[in-house]
Formats: C-alpha cells, structure tokens, sequence
C-alpha cells in the first residue's frame, strides 16, 4: 500500500497543478456591479499581501458574491469550496469534512478555525456566523495552525467586516419563502465623534417551519422547524491615527426542533429510506436542541513606523440543551426512552502579535497565544425502560503557545516563507458515572501535550500575472477524553487512558499555480496529507458514542478554481475538487475510505449584471459518492452523488434591491446524514435489533426578498 498510495500520488502530481480562484466585482458610478477583475487584497498571513502573492489555497467570496448567491450561514459557505462538504442533521451541531479531515466528536472541534475580525470560534456547538456585514470570506485550505491556533488542522474561514466611516451607512434586509421561512438583517455603522469614535450594530434573525409534520397528539406538530438570532455591536476608537481600540460584543441564540429526516428498524440501506416517507412522522418525544452564547472581545493595536503591535482578549460563554427522542420512532419497545444533554462552557484568550507593515520584502508576524476554558456537562446520558443512564463532569483546558512567520526574498523573483508554532496543552477530567441515580464509575487525571508545528513554503512569480508554489506544514487536532464511562461490571474507578484518545496529527504536501489577467482568475492545487492517529467515531457494544484514535490514513487530491469574464456584464466560474482517501489501521476499517468524504465537488455558476440593474446567476453543484460509517449492518454505506440547481434573478433601482430565488430547481433528493447501531430494545435475552437513522436535503424551495442601502 505504501508505494501505492506514492505512485498515484506522483502521477497525479505530473498530471494536475494546484490552486486558487476568486470573483471580484467592480463598480459603475452608479453602484451597480459590473464583473471587473482587480488586484485582490487578502489578509491570510494577518498581512495585507495580494492574493497571489499568497503560497496557499485561497477560496475568496466577497459581500457581492454572497448576496448573489444567497449564501445563508457557514454551511453555503463550506459548499463553495471544493473538497469540502458540509454534514449535518442539526441546525447547531454542523460536522465539515474538508479534504477528508472530519469534526471530531468529544474535543467539539471542526477542522476549520473561524477568524471574524481577528477572533477565533472553533467550536462545534456555534460554529457560525451573521453575514450582514461582509466585505470578504477568506476559505484558507491547508493546515494553518502556525499562525491560527491549535485547531486549524483543515484550514481557516477568515471573515472580514466592513470598517466604519464617519458617514452612516448600512443595509436592511427582509426574506420570505417555502415553509414560511422569514429573515430579517439590518447592519449600520458611523462617527459618533468624527474621526475619533465609531458605533456598528449588526443583526440577523432566521426561522422556519421545517417540511417535516409529527402527528403524535400533544407533540410540536413542526418537527423540524428552527429559529436563530444573532446580534452583535462594536466601539471603535481612533483617539490617532495610529492607535486602534475595538470593543465587540456578540449575543446568539438557536432553537432547533428534530432532524430533516427519521429512523427505522431493521434498515439496512440507503435505499430503504426516502424523502417522502420523512415529511410526516410520528415520534414519541419532540426532540429540541437550544444554545445561548455570549462574547466579548477587546482588540488594541498600535502602528509604529515599520510594525505593529496587537493584543485580542477575548470571553465567550455557551450554554446548551438538548433532548432527544431515543429511537425517533413512535409504538416501539423505546418509546418511553429519551436522551438528554446540558452543558456550560466558558472560554477565555489572549493574543499578542508582533507583525511588519509592508506589503513587499521582508515581512514577518510573531506572537503569543494563551487560552483556557472550563467546561460543565451534566445531566448527559438517557433514559431507557426504568432505567436511567447519567454522567456528569468537568473538563479543564489550557493552551499556551509562541508562534511565528517570516516572509523573505530568495532571488528576484522567488520568495522563502518559514514558520512555526510550538504549543503545550493540558486538560484535566472529573468524571462521574450513574446508574439509577447510584454513583457506578469515576475518571479524574490529566493529560499534557506539546507539540511543534512547522511550516515552509517557496512562492516564484514567473511573471506579474503567473505565480507556482510549493508548501509543507504539519496539522494539529488536538485529543482529550470521552465524556461519558460507563462499565456495569466493573463499578468505580476507570483508567483515564481508556477513556482518553490522542491528537491527531497530519503532514500536508501541496504545489500549486495562480494566474490573473484582465478577463480571468485562475487556481491549481495538488495535495497530499499523512495523517497519525485520526480521530474516529464509532458506538461501542453497550451503546456508548465514543472517539477512538485510528492508525494512519491518507488523502490526496487536485483542485481548481477559474472564473472568466466572458464580457463585462457576463461571468463563468468553476470549482473542481477530486480526492482519494484511505485507511490504513488494523480493524474493519482498513481499506476503507475516510466517511464523508465526497470522490469529487464540482460546482459550476454563471452570473449577468446588466447596466439597467437586473442580474441573474445560476449555480449547479455536483457532489460524487461519500461513505458513512454504520455501525449497526456494515461498516460502511455509500450514498451516490447527486447534482443540485440554484437560481436567482433580481433587480437594483436606487437604494433598493428586489429578488427571488429558486434553491434545488430540479428538487434533488439525497442523504445528509447518517447513523446506526444495534437497539436493545427488549431486556435481555432479547436480541437487539437493527436501528438507522437519515436526515435529508430541503426540497424544492421559493423565495422572495428586498434589500435597502444607505
């Protein structure tokens, strides 16, 4: 397998150059876009650089591009990218696969970092995002942990929001659509003080009904609907103009009913579900999810002549709930059985940079990152027949780390990026176990870990408009400890090693190509990633959901990125990703390729400014075959690829904006998620029986909205 994996790897390599691409729009005297290629700024290496000056993969998506679009949340975001694809039957808890990196379960990190402004989200549990404010979305692809925390072992989701001026300005936003979907958003921002004092306010409400109907008496008859509110504001204070002071804070709160899907017994393919059957249910107990999360962040920074100094603190409180129906099934031997799970999490950092301010030469960026969060979880576990399974504990996280990155010429034309990151992680459990409300087993301990992430990257610049890179750096994710013990036959203390898996850690390869000219933007990428002790899920034999680290895998694969300005109102662009991935371990899973790993992303689109203000854009995304784990019939289910068709047409008048939309045109149905296990449904000696559960993609759904700048 070894000097496989390295043949394919090295023809792969002759055949395909790497990537890069982004839409950049223009704009007329009179505001209305018009598809006009410009040198595009990025902040990537937290300096301004042109972007293809930068040695990595960069998806770019600028404020035009997400209304155009109708990008929604971090999901449309992820979807736009290739070799990503974005899993979840729950409206708060997403799971991102990006290059065959997968969310791990119990550390709640996505192989993706978050950055808004310079602040970091890597949680699971609220990863997302208001987009009333956007001036771009940076999708960083790679591992970035030298300059973006622990956990970027995937890449970064760099967002950028528009500064404020002394004049006020903003946009209010209104939508409506299948489902009695709603949204409101509104952003505004300007000079309390002239020159010196600035206010933003920003917010974004979503909700629907959800397409699924549960008909059990006294139950919510929307199962699946789900309401979300984001608000944020800021103070910005320039007392000079070389000093910077911002102070933001952030108030999300989500409520989410079911899944967009059901279960069955005895399943034991995709085949034995579909769409039509999930839109009416019948399930014992309304399954609802519910998050409150609260932030602060204080960001100072000072210009000197040659480099800038900068500190973020910041705080971010999440608080969360869930119940769940057991076996989302009504009439079954479980129906009296329900889930449960609280959790209390407060997290605080600091950050100090050191950072150069040129755009040319040498350039460097160093610093300090602290971080520690306590988390509270409990009552967590179920309730089955008469008998009640609970846990409760606490976990405690420190990160400490230094970091740095310097930019420098070789030759004329040929630049030498070196970095890294070294950093020390302890967590500490207390873990408590319950049966019936008896005390059964307990887990304390620590664990500590350092680790040394390096990087180094070669940029040439063939000529003004062509550049060719090649980069290595080694990914980080970190481990931690399974937050339910449970071993009935041998109550009190458990070995915290059994309960404990490692981080995962990966050697990433890539060589890429960028180019712009006047009419086009245009991205390659090849990739190669050796990955040591992946994070797996898997559901053990007393039904526990537990991570556990695998041996080795790989994943490699070729990008491209393109967009063409057919003329100066018309513009194409394509988004390609193909990989292969594999495991390499001693168990069932040998073989096999990475879950939720699609073979291929593909997403074409085609977009129309006319001068007059109308404009229309469609947008087809194809989606190859992607494995799931079951754990309950065979180790894997392969969902097929499906094709997707979006379109939008709208019209700009004034200060005002009017457009519909049309999301899944041909109305595609395909599986987003999936899990199975074995039920013991009936006390024992009874066998336990198969049990599957899918959650699908929306149906066909309308639109309408209006959108007013000022």
């Amino acid at each position: 397998m070894y000097w496989k994996k390295r043949m394919l790897f090295a023809c792969c390599f002759v055949v395909t150059y790497p990537f890069l691409a982004a839409s950049a729009w223009g704009e007329e005297g009179d505001g209305k876009p018009t598809a006009e290629m410009g040198i595009i700024t990025v902040t990537a290496n937290k300096i301004e650089e042109n972007i293809q000056d930068v040695p990595k993969s960069i998806t770019l998506i600028d404020e035009t591009l997400v209304e155009a679009k109708g990008i929604k949340d971090i999901g449309d975001i992820v979807n736009a990218v290739p070799n990503t694809d974005f899993v979840s039957s729950s409206n708060i808890r997403p799971s991102i696969n990006i290059r065959g990196l997968n969310t791990s379960l119990f550390t709640n990190n996505i192989p993706m970092v978050m950055y808004i402004d310079g602040i970091a989200y890597s949680d699971s549990y609220s990863f997302n995002l208001s987009l009333a404010n956007i001036e771009r979305i940076e999708v960083l692809r790679g591992p970035q942990g030298t300059l973006y925390a622990k956990d970027a072992i995937g890449g970064v989701i760099n967002v950028v929001t528009k500064e404020p001026t002394n004049e006020w300005s903003g946009k209010v936003g209104a939508e409506y659509g299948t489902f009695d979907y709603r949204e409101f958003n509104f952003n505004g921002s300007g000079a309390i003080v002239e020159d010196v004092l600035y206010l933003g306010l920003n917010g974004q409400y979503r909700a629907d009904d959800g397409w699924i109907t549960n008909d059990v008496p006294g139950s919510e008859e929307d199962a699946s609907q789900f309401e979300d509110r984001r608000l944020s504001t800021y103070l910005l204070y320039r007392p000079t103009e070389k000093l910077r002071v911002k102070f933001t804070y952030a108030n999300d709160y989500t409520e989410s009913f079911g899944i967009d899907g059901y279960a069955i017994l005895g399943g034991s393919s995709f085949s034995d579900f579909s769409r039509d059957v999930a839109e009416n249910q019948s399930r014992d107990f309304d399954t609802e999810e519910e998050i409150k999360i609260d932030s602060q962040a204080l960001q100072l920074a000072y210009d000197f002549e040659n480099f800038t100094v900068a500190s973020v603190t910041t705080r971010r409180y999440r608080e969360f709930e869930g119940f769940y129906d057991f076996d989302e099934i009504n009439n079954t031997l479980g129906m009296t059985s329900f889930q449960f799970d609280d959790q209390e999490l407060e997290t605080w950092t600091q950050e100090f940079t050191l950072k150069s301010n040129k755009r040319e030469g040498l350039r460097y960026v160093a610093g300090i990152y602290l971080e520690t969060s306590e988390r509270e979880q409990g009552p967590f576990g179920e309730e089955f027949f008469t008998a009640n399974f609970n846990a409760e504990s606490t976990t405690d996280a420190d990160t400490a780390a230094v970091f740095g990155q310097v930019i420098f010429p070789v030759l004329d034309r040929l630049e030498l990026t070196l970095g890294g990151r070294y950093q020390w992680i302890e967590k500490e459990i207390d873990l408590e176990s319950f049966f019936n409300d008896a005390a059964l087993n307990t887990v304390n301990g620590e664990e500590e870990w350092t680790e040394f992430l390096p990087k180094v990257a070669l940029n040439y610049k063939v000529n003004d408009n062509w550049s060719i890179y090649a980069s290595y750096a080694k990914g980080y994710m970190p481990g931690g400890f399974n937050f339910f013990a449970f071993d009935p036959f041998n109550p009190g203390p458990l070995p915290l090693e059994d309960n404990t898996f490692e981080p995962q850690v990966s050697d990433n390869y890539e060589i890429g190509l960028k180019a712009q000219t006047e009419r086009m933007t245009l991205g390659a990428a090849l990739f190669y990633i050796d990955i040591e002790d992946i994070h797996a899920f898997r559901i053990n034999s007393t039904g526990q959901f537990l991570t556990q680290n695998e041996e080795e895998a790989f994943s490699m694969g070729a990008e491209l990125e393109m967009t063409y300005q057919l003329t100066r109102e018309f513009e194409v662009s394509a988004s390609v990703g193909v990989i292969d991935t594999e495991y390499e371990t001693d168990n069932f899973r040998d073989g096999e390729k990475i879950e939720q790993t699609p073979d291929y992303t593909i997403n074409l689109g085609a977009a129309y400014y006319h001068p007059t203000g109308l404009y229309g854009r469609a947008d087809l995304n194809m989606t190859g075959e992607t494995s799931f784990l079951d754990n309950a019939n065979q180790p894997f289910q392969t969902r097929d690829s499906y094709t997707v068709l979006d379109t939008r047409i709208g019209y700009m008048f004034g200060d005002w904006e009017i457009y519909a939309y049309v999301k899944n045109l041909t109305d595609e149905e395909y599986i987003t998620g999936y899990r199975a296990r074995n039920l013991q449904l009936a006390p024992a000696p009874a066998p336990p029986v198969p049990w599957s559960e899918v959650s699908f993609n929306d149906p066909r759904t309308f639109g309408i909205g209006a959108r007013y700048s000022f």
